[in-house]
């Protein structure tokens, strides 16, 4: 995953301060670190409040809050998430606003990213979201507010978190500014940003043509999803018709140096923006749900794995909402994973409904390619206005930075916010009247929108059509949702506003949102949004489950048009195999065995290539030893495999020697599942000019060249890496798992604080577009997992303290705490912890109980 270096190089020149002020004694350090620790028993004080409010923590820590409103109860959330992750709540507040360069002083990075970031306007938006939501989420958001507010207002930075202890030796900390409701809308700003659609193939397909120069070719690399080999989630049978856009003609010179020049300044732009929950083709999620006729308890059984990055602390806070009378005035009674700064649960269960989401993967930003002369854009036979803001960026310890933002008609343009490689001196394309081509970027989630009305309605759904309902509001970001019902039904429901286009005829590239669209030609403006009743859904399907795993969601030209760059589908694609090999088997399915489905480390990768790599020859003894691994292997890229080791390592020399000579510098593949797909099509054509390495220009190679020079090339790396004898290689050794804490995770801090804020590395097994998404990155120089499973649970509508989950590292985010990673080594290994819900269950399981009073 992208980190942002934040903290980490500036941090190298006050290293002995650090060191001198952490471990001149061991009590003065522990004083430093677990001073913010929060109170978990006994009784406080806290304003606003109406009546007591109960909070219990399991054994890991996580509390159940049970109040008699909805604004005690949020009012608690909010109290206690800042209790326990107030710093991760401001970091993403100063993302989200732009105002990272306030809290971390002066840093180019940081300063980058809250230049992009004032430029798509996310605190703009969320200020005219707050206008339009319900009543009901704005009371739930300001009693949010006042609970953080309670919390921070007794305590100076030092108490809040240690965080501010360490920044404070190089920079002035003041007290964090008070929560304010806007700030929880702008975090959906952020998710919806990094669970975007097709953005990074779209520019990807334009710079690719660029070294290419061939549209047809590019388009390999870009291929159809494999229906016949990968099933979509719902069949033809279960989705309405296609809804076609309207047609027009276009021109678009692809090869034209100003259009490349302003894509590679798109692309630095949006390289800049920090990834909150992950960036990359790993970044997805498994959700899967069976029918109660198949299962031991009677009821449905759903799973739900999101891939996001990994981060410490993890993502995800767990909690338990509870009205102590559930009512219509006081409806919630709930437990799942919430994201700090947002009230309510994004993922989980009531006691009527479960749901799981993963990442539809919709289309919902387009790059407008824009003729710009001075404050005007090409429009048709007329112009357009540019329309123009001011944006102050404050700088922590230095002085202000004054930029200029632009918008089109399409959106902020994106290709002159940071200090690279202008194109105002670029060539204008023949019959441009404008100086010079610009890149704006249409992004659903820059007009305001009701998600969080959908993740609070979602916390009482209890039936499909209250699922509707919600989908109906979720607009960004677009999210598949299953669900199943404690009376016995199971349901998949897509949400999302998603645009429509024109289907333009006559260009050199297809229309359908796949390649960056002429902004000059009003035919290629978004004609719309698909109508939530269009969107495709199901309900009690005659298989008898369902598997949303971020395939393809219905098949080519059925349904709405919802993207055509979908995951590939292979994890998808495993799990309905192994839920069809369970069900035949008669016997019914428990909750062990959907844990254990979680964990499944098979390698598709494997079988595609392992039976060419196997039919090759290699002649000297030495360098066959990898080739002899994968002879008994079983193609399960378990921690403990050599054989797995090596076979990533030829994966990785493979999509080197065959694809980076022809690709853009930056373009290095990344060995995902479209990258997989892209492999299988030409495994059967061994003699595709992609196989041959232009950097050997007196060779011409096939594909048995590549792949029997990439296994020695593999076993003499692995050599150098992990030693000599094959036998002693593990995928484990290569494969770790390493959170690293967003601003203090860099190299230039002294160790002893290195060590406080980031977990020690695990090692893991699976891997990319396996069921276990430890995605890695082939074109990275290590095999660390970049995303993966960022929590696992498994509900039992029969019995829902039956149900498991655990999370990344765990509930906490203050270092000191035992709970920042007591999950940790049981999700490396796929075990969970049990999820107690009702109440006699949780009270049972608790631990630590703490009473919040009013005052007075």
């Amino acid at each position: 995953m992208s980190r942002l270096r934040l903290v980490r190089v500036a941090f190298a020149t006050v290293a002995v301060v650090l060191v001198l002020a952490l471990v001149a004694t061991v009590v003065a350090a522990v004083v430093v670190v677990r001073r913010p620790l929060p109170e978990v028993s006994g009784e406080l004080t806290i304003p606003g409040l109406d009546a007591e409010v109960t909070v219990s923590r399991d054994p890991r820590g996580v509390p159940t809050i049970t109040a008699t409103t909805p604004e005690d109860l949020f009012r608690a959330q909010g109290y206690v998430t800042a209790q326990d992750r107030f710093f991760e709540m401001d970091y993403r507040r100063h993302v989200t606003a732009g105002r990272l360069s306030e809290l971390v002083g002066e840093n180019a990075d940081a300063l980058a990213a809250d230049k992009v970031i004032r430029t798509f306007g996310w605190r703009k938006v969320a200020e005219r979201e707050w206008e339009i939501v319900d009543e009901s989420t704005r009371e739930a958001l300001q009693a949010y507010a006042d609970g953080v507010n309670a919390y921070l207002a007794t305590r100076d930075p030092s108490q809040i978190a240690v965080e501010y202890a360490v920044l404070g030796l190089r920079l002035h900390t003041p007290a964090p500014r008070e929560w304010d409701p806007v700030d929880s809308l702008a975090w959906l700003k952020a998710l919806a940003w990094d669970l975007r659609g097709n953005y990074d193939r779209e520019l990807a397909r334009a710079r690719t043509f660029a070294s290419v120069q061939d549209v047809a070719r590019v388009e390999q690399l870009f291929p159809d999803y494999p229906q016949d080999l990968n099933t979509p989630i719902l069949s033809a049978a279960q989705v309405g018709t296609q809804v076609t856009p309207t047609a027009a003609t276009h021109d678009l010179d692809l090869a034209d140096a100003d259009l490349q020049r302003a894509l590679d300044s798109a692309q630095q732009a949006l390289d800049a923006v920090p990834h909150l929950v992950g960036d990359g083709e790993g970044i997805g999620s498994n959700s899967w749900v069976v029918a109660g006729e198949h299962t031991e308890s009677g009821a449905p059984l759903l799973a739900n794995d999101p891939h996001l990055g990994i981060s410490a602390p993890g993502i995800w806070a767990q909690v338990g909402l509870r009205c102590a009378e559930v009512s219509d005035a006081c409806p919630f009674d709930v437990t799942g994973f919430a994201n700090a700064g947002m009230p309510g649960v994004v993922i989980g269960h009531n006691a009527d409904l479960a749901w799981g989401l993963t990442n539809l993967g919709a289309d919902v930003t387009d790059f407008f390619l824009e003729k710009v002369d001075g404050d005007v854009s090409v429009r048709d036979d007329g112009t357009a206005p540019i329309r123009e803001r001011r944006e102050t960026i404050s700088v922590n310890g230095a002085s202000s930075v004054e930029i200029t933002v632009r918008e089109t008609v399409h959106g902020p343009i994106v290709s002159d916010v940071l200090d690279v490689d202008t194109v105002a001196d670029a060539p204008v394309p023949e019959g441009a009247p404008g100086r010079q081509l610009e890149v704006a970027l249409a992004w659903t989630a820059l007009q305001p929108g009701h998600t969080a009305d959908a993740l609070l309605a979602m916390a009482t759904a209890k039936d499909a059509d209250d699922v509707a309902a919600v989908a109906a509001l979720l607009e960004v970001p677009a999210q598949n949702i299953v669900f199943a019902t404690t009376d016995g039904h199971i349901g998949y429901q897509a949400p999302g506003r998603i645009p429509l286009r024109a289907d333009v005829q006559g260009g050199p590239v297809p229309s359908d949102g796949s390649w960056p669209r002429p902004g000059w030609d009003s035919a290629f403006d978004w004609r719309g949004y698909v109508e939530p009743e269009q969107m495709p859904r199901a309900l009690d399907p005659a298989e008898g489950f369902v598997v949303a795993a971020n395939q393809a969601v219905t098949p080519s030209g059925v349904g709405p048009m919802l993207t055509t760059d979908w995951d590939y589908g292979y994890r998808a694609e495993r799990i309905r195999t192994q839920l069809e090999e369970l069900l035949a088997t008669g016997e019914p399915i428990g909750v062990d065995d959907m844990a254990t489905l979680q964990s499944d480390q098979h390698n598709p990768y494997a079988d595609v290539l392992v039976p060419t790599l196997l039919s090759l020859t290699i002649g000297d003894s030495f360098d066959d030893d990898g080739q002899e691994l994968l002879r008994s292997w079983d193609r399960v890229s378990s921690a403990d495999s050599a054989a797995a080791a090596y076979f990533a390592a030829v994966w990785k020399t493979i999509l080197r020697l065959a694809f980076d000579d022809e690709l853009p510098d930056d373009a290095s593949p990344t060995g995902d599942s479209r990258w997989l797909e892209v492999v299988r099509r030409l495994v059967d054509d061994p003699s595709s000019p992609w196989w041959d390495d232009r950097s050997t220009p007196a060779v011409v190679e096939g594909r048995d060249e590549i792949l029997t020079r990439a296994m020695v090339s593999a076993r003499r790396q692995l050599t150098t890496q992990l030693g000599r004898d094959v036998e002693d290689w593990r995928w484990g050794m290569l494969h770790v798992a390493a959170p690293e804490h967003p601003v203090l995770g860099g190299e230039s801090l002294p160790g002893v604080v290195r060590r406080l804020v980031n977990p020690s590395p695990l090692s893991v097994g699976g891997g990319s577009a396996i069921v276990d998404a430890t995605a890695w990155d082939a074109s990275s120089l290590t095999y660390e997992v970049t995303a993966a499973p960022s929590m696992r649970m498994v509900v039992d509508l029969g019995d829902l303290d039956s149900s498991t989950w655990v999370n990344l590292t765990g509930t906490s985010g203050h270092p000191a705490s035992v709970h920042y990673t007591d999950q940790f080594e049981a999700w490396a290994t796929g075990e969970t912890f049990p999820w107690p819900f009702t109440r006699a269950a949780t009270e049972a399981d608790a631990t630590d109980h703490l009473t919040l009073v009013p005052e007075g």
